[in-house]
């Protein structure tokens, strides 16, 4: 590591090791380092042992994660760290401050005052040893078969680190599964992976309802790509994953023999979500749970005036279109019968696609109210596609 002069950082390390010894430190985000092979760092106070330490973790560009733990002269060796980054936020339970440093090499400290002030007067909360070392209690373990078979976990349980962002978001699919269940039949139930891709989520919703609530499922996993349905149909056999099918085939075109009860897709790439979500509702599909992937159809069709002053700007327009082409699908469903949500799915630092769409089928829902809904879906489309609608 570098040893740079710099007033700002040495203020900056010494205000985090008169945190560290007030137990007032709640974490430290490193970002914009000088190494080309990393992404960022997270520093926290951890209880290892019996012992205080500050856990470095660094994720790098290989979506591996690397972890590095100081238990003494704090200030001197986060110092040491601090180098390596030209942005940094200190959040802690008396205030945040932030270092910046630009490309010219100016350097700005924020909000450092206000905390040290703080401190200075003795009226602030602790951080307690045991929330620092919390851990998630995520319904899947990591031990279960399937996460093995898959690749996600090794063979003694343990997440792999390539996988860890991954094993998350699974997690995070069944426990919003969970939340639904009082909308889904209590013994039998119907389930539909449509454009499952490699079948993680599908895996796991299966063993979940199989192996965890102890419920009949017949789940149909349905993808275009041949190899990827032989494979998975070979990992479903080898786990005995005997109610699980994977059929090749177009969804637009397949036929939904099994009244759905449950509809999950998980990053179906751009228009293919909109198919999932008509071929779900048209089916009656009790609940769908999607999370789309990429947003392209809009962003190469809005053709609104209106809206030139954001359509003007590339990246705006497609942050836009991504917002917009989510709450019409949305309203579509509404117009279908179907009380929505966009929620998120899992922390927006593990992947920017994180974005659930849930819908969940209403029952005596006035036609009248359906056909307001449906005119107001059509008369947006037509705002945003001017011409080309």
């Amino acid at each position: 590591m570098k040893n740079v002069k710099s007033e700002a950082l040495d203020s900056l390390s010494n205000l985090v090791a008169l945190l560290v010894k007030d137990k007032a430190l709640k974490k430290i985000v490193l970002s914009k380092p000088d190494a080309s092979d990393e992404i960022k760092s997270v520093i926290s106070p951890k209880l290892i042992a019996n012992e205080y330490n500050l856990q470095i973790e660094t994720f790098s560009k290989d979506n591996k994660a690397y972890h590095r733990n100081i238990k003494e002269n704090f200030e001197k060796e986060i110092r040491l760290v601090f180098d390596n980054y030209s942005q940094i936020n200190v959040i802690s339970t008396v205030g945040e401050c932030q270092f910046m440093r630009s490309k010219n090499g100016k350097e700005t400290l924020i909000g450092d005052k206000k905390i040290k002030a703080k401190l200075s007067n003795g009226s602030f909360e602790t951080v307690s040893e045991n929330d620092n070392n919390k851990q998630k209690n995520y319904i899947l373990s990591g031990n279960e078969d399937f996460l093995k078979k898959l690749g996600i976990s090794d063979e003694s349980g343990r997440i792999r680190d390539k996988m860890q962002a991954k094993f998350r978001q699974i997690n995070k699919f069944v426990e919003h599964i969970e939340s639904i269940l009082d909308k889904l039949p209590k013994d039998n139930v119907n389930i539909y992976d449509l454009c499952c891709g490699k079948s993680y989520l599908s895996f796991a919703v299966y063993h979940y309802f199989k192996n965890v609530l102890k419920m009949n499922v017949q789940m149909i996993c349905v993808d275009l790509k041949s190899d990827v349905i032989e494979y998975c149909s070979n990992v479903a056999n080898r786990l005995g994953f005997d109610e699980m099918q994977f059929v090749c085939g177009d969804i637009i075109k397949y036929d939904m023999k099994l009244k759905p009860h449950l509809v999950i897709s998980l990053h179906a790439c751009d228009i293919a979500t909109d198919i999932v979500l008509n071929k779900a509702s048209e089916n009656g599909a009790d609940v769908i749970l999607s999370t789309p992937c990429c947003h392209h159809e809009l962003n190469h069709t809005i053709n609104c005036e209106a809206l030139s002053f954001v359509t003007k700007h590339s990246m705006l327009r497609q942050k836009m279109c991504d917002a917009l082409t989510d709450s019409l699908r949305l309203l579509k469903l509404e117009s279908e019968g179907y009380k929505v949500d966009a929620l998120e799915l899992i922390d927006p630092e593990d992947t920017p696609k994180n974005i659930m769409l849930r819908a969940i089928k209403k029952h005596n829902v006035s036609k009248d109210k359906l056909n307001e809904l449906k005119e107001q879906y059509k008369n947006i489309k037509n705002f945003l596609l001017g011409n080309n609608a």
